[in-house]
């Protein structure tokens, strides 16, 4: 059963990505960080972006029977592992309010979970 996802749920998906990484991108880029921290933190986020990207999919293929290998799979999980956890380690040791701290953390999330349903709507909408 192929059920493509209503346009509302689509452009809530783009609202929630986009919202979620230009408010982090407009955050570093107001932030009085230094270039090489706004960078780390740039960089976490374009990973975890792809990270979940890849998961996501790679979860669709296996249910649908399309052959993913275990070591591309666990890679998936892995590097978005990597993604939460340099964050929370970046966070943590950052000299910043804690306000700031979870501003980031939030948006973070939520462009990653935005990705992940705007990856999940692309895949719905495919002709099959």
């Amino acid at each position: 059963m192929n059920q493509k996802p209503s346009a509302a749920f689509v452009g809530a998906s783009w609202i929630a990505m986009g919202a979620g990484m230009l408010g982090y991108i407009i955050g570093l880029w107001r932030s009085e960080l230094l270039l090489n921290e706004k960078g780390y933190y740039f960089a976490i986020l374009i990973l975890g972006l792809f990270a979940v990207v890849s998961v996501q999919k790679s979860v669709r293929d296996r249910l649908e029977g399309i052959p993913v290998t275990d070591i591309y799979y666990g890679l998936c999980w892995v590097a978005t592992g990597i993604a939460l956890v340099l964050l929370a380690v970046g966070l943590w040791n950052a000299t910043m309010l804690p306000s700031e701290k979870g501003f980031y953390a939030f948006a973070f999330l939520l462009a990653l979970f935005g990705a992940i349903a705007v990856q999940k709507n692309t895949r719905d909408s495919q002709e099959k």
